[in-house]
């Protein structure tokens, strides 16, 4: 059982981290991040970020395979959201 739950949670946490790159492909796309909440993406890079070096530091590889692209798809939203928040 305990095995189940390890592939459910690193599967969660893999398909809840790809969630991220549709919005950014959006922003990307349209030039604009009209719409977007800078702030609730800040929330959840800081989230990511303490979640990796949390599974880093107890050597889990299901948090960390979780919530690595977790941060690059969170950290790519700000960014982009930040490189076109003035177009419309």
């Amino acid at each position: 059982m305990e095995e189940i739950f390890k592939w459910l949670t690193a599967m969660m946490g893999v398909l809840m981290s790809l969630g991220h790159y549709p919005q950014a492909y959006k922003i990307f796309k349209n030039k604009s991040s009209k719409d977007v909440s800078v702030f609730t993406y800040l929330v959840f890079g800081i989230g990511t970020i303490v979640w990796l070096l949390y599974g880093i530091y107890t050597r889990d590889v299901v948090v960390v395979a979780g919530f690595a692209l977790g941060v690059i798809g969170s950290w790519l939203v700000i960014f982009l959201s930040l490189k076109y928040r003035n177009r419309s």
